[in-house]
């Protein structure tokens, strides 16, 4: 029971006091009007380098958008916790790390969800794109299941927070090698083979290749195997995160390090 508040109440508190240094009328411009422009920076440049048809940049550039709070804000929490000076409570706590940890991702993966169907909706309204109400109910899980994988990502990146000050930079590196890697603007398959494998071990790969199948015609049994694939990536990440958190941990309590990262 207690790991259970731990994990609901603690993770929630968590997000919440993201907003104690940041105003939460930037959720408007990074979580609403930035995925649009970007897809119609795509859409435009597929149309004028005759690439493909608008659903594809759309479907692309819309499900990647919810890496922005999957990578962002788990970095920050633990980049938060030492700019408030809470992160020595944080790791002294008797608290179990799974719980602690593990609700600290919830609010994220259910940001990253909304903010990927917003753009998806709204973008394909825009731009006329026609895609089968049928279709959304199987689309709305690979999305789901894009954003556990990359919350599982920005896991890692938060267990790097221990060692370095800043993690936005790290962030906007990883977005850009996803937007490059997985899929978003160009096929995997045209891409050259040590990229190919490259996007197979990255979250989002698998489940944007689910969208498009899905938003295509294909249903949901059909592309279980890619979206099972994406969620092992997730908990792949999710628990070198972890173990990295614990190994970061007991070597900053052993050389008194916890706030000279």
């Amino acid at each position: 029971m207690n790991s259970l508040r731990i994990f609901f109440i603690g993770g929630l508190t968590s997000y919440r006091a993201l907003f104690h240094w940041l105003s939460p009328w930037i959720l408007v411009p990074t979580f609403l009007l930035t995925p649009l422009f970007q897809i119609f920076l795509f859409v435009y440049i597929g149309r004028t380098a005759g690439i493909s048809d608008d659903r594809f940049f759309l479907i692309g550039n819309a499900v990647v958008n919810a890496a922005v709070p999957c990578l962002f804000a788990m970095g920050n929490t633990i980049g938060g916790e030492r700019n408030t000076g809470t992160l020595p409570l944080l790791i002294a706590s008797p608290a179990k790390r799974v719980p602690l940890f593990l609700g600290r991702a919830l609010p994220v993966i259910v940001n990253g969800f909304l903010v990927a169907v917003f753009a998806l909706i709204t973008g394909s309204l825009l731009l006329r794109v026609d895609i089968p109400p049928a279709t959304w109910g199987g689309i709305a899980v690979a999305i789901a299941a894009c954003s556990i994988s990359c919350t599982g990502l920005g896991l890692l990146g938060a267990a790097v927070a221990l060692r370095v000050r800043e993690t936005a930079v790290m962030s906007n590196i990883v977005l850009g090698i996803l937007i490059v890697f997985a899929g978003v603007n160009v096929p995997v398959g045209a891409m050259p083979g040590w990229m190919q494998v490259v996007a197979g071990w990255l979250p989002m790969t698998h489940g944007i290749r689910a969208t498009h199948d899905l938003a295509a015609g294909a249903a949901l049994t059909d592309v279980a195997g890619t979206l099972l694939a994406e969620l092992g990536l997730g908990a792949l990440y999710a628990g070198l995160g972890l173990a990295l958190l614990r190994w970061f941990e007991y070597e900053s309590r052993a050389r008194a390090t916890l706030d000279t990262a």
